[in-house]
């Protein structure tokens, strides 16, 4: 599908503004948090998202996902996680069984500090909606973010399922997230990554998934179709956009010629672009006409390169 057949208010962009690192204090997670912020250089009433980065990445990746809702009206804050490679834990570090936790602290803790983070941003003082936030990820990045949607995850260390939600929370974006665990795994994933047993029965906040229909990960037995389980298995107001052709890295959301991505299609980074900037701008009532222009685009397309379904 060309860009010509989305056309939206997203067209006009705005120079951003980024601060990098900005630090947060973090007792007993035994590093400091970094983070990233960009927001848009002019604008009032902005909303947030906080955006949690796959396995080994950091604040610096994401970029053509992260850049482009920054420059269409989004403040975007980027904390990188324990598990980043320039954190560089040892395997044997005592923190590696629950560092899918201390992820999900890193954003809380993101959204505690918001004043820090909002003063460190020249111009940027004032111009925070801190009624409409949002949390999204991809990969072991959405199932952080997921986290607070109100996926729950059984704790290879208690055995226990927490509610770890944030009702500061009002919408979501997952992207290329696991599903479900238990016999679905793969021994590889089961013995390597026992935190991946998440339940999504309890994921209420509206939440747009992204998944690509050649996902196919040596995490699972069940195919691509796993990466759709947080929007089948949740209920409440859901959104899948499935991407035809789309592998885990969805086209390079990872970052510009980032060597991870395995099905480089700028035409599906920016669909992605589009739909996620769109649904958040409706899921946290900014406006709605974005949103069903891009559905009825795509709906419509000749040659379409995904399909958006939803569920309320």
């Amino acid at each position: 599908m060309a860009a010509s057949d989305m056309a939206t208010t997203a067209d006009a962009s705005t120079p951003v503004i980024s601060v990098k690192p900005v630090v947060l204090e973090a007792p007993g997670r035994g590093e400091d948090l970094r983070v990233r912020v960009s927001a848009p250089a002019t604008g009032s009433a902005l909303p947030v998202i906080v955006f949690a980065h796959g396995f080994g990445s950091s604040l610096d990746g994401y970029g053509p996902l992260t850049d482009f809702w920054a420059a269409h009206g989004f403040v975007v804050i980027q904390p990188t996680h324990l598990d980043s490679r320039t954190v560089g834990l040892s395997q044997d570090d005592p923190r590696i069984p629950r560092l899918w936790r201390f992820r999900v602290e890193d954003m809380k803790r993101v959204l505690d500090g918001l004043d820090v983070l909002e003063a460190a941003v020249p111009g940027l003082g004032g111009r925070l909606d801190r009624s409409r936030i949002a949390a999204a990820g991809h990969s072991f990045g959405g199932q952080t973010a997921g986290n607070l949607l109100g996926l729950r995850v059984l704790d290879p260390v208690s055995k226990q399922e927490e509610d770890l939600s944030d009702a500061r929370i009002g919408a979501g974006v997952l992207l290329a997230t696991a599903g479900k665990g238990g016999a679905d795994l793969t021994p590889y994933a089961a013995e390597h990554f026992p935190f991946m047993n998440p339940s999504f029965a309890n994921m209420i906040t509206p939440t747009l998934v992204v998944a690509g229909d050649q996902d196919d990960l040596p995490l699972s037995v069940r195919g691509p179709e796993w990466l759709a389980d947080p929007y089948f298995l949740s209920p409440g107001e859901k959104s899948l956009l499935t991407l035809f052709g789309g592998e885990h890295s969805l086209g390079g959301i990872t970052g510009y010629e980032a060597r991870e991505t395995t099905d480089e299609d700028p035409g599906r980074v920016s669909l992605i672009q589009r739909v996620t900037w769109a649904y958040l701008r409706h899921a946290l009532d900014v406006e709605h006409a974005s949103w069903e222009a891009v559905r009825k685009a795509l709906a419509e397309s000749a040659d379409p390169i995904g399909r958006i379904e939803s569920k309320s």
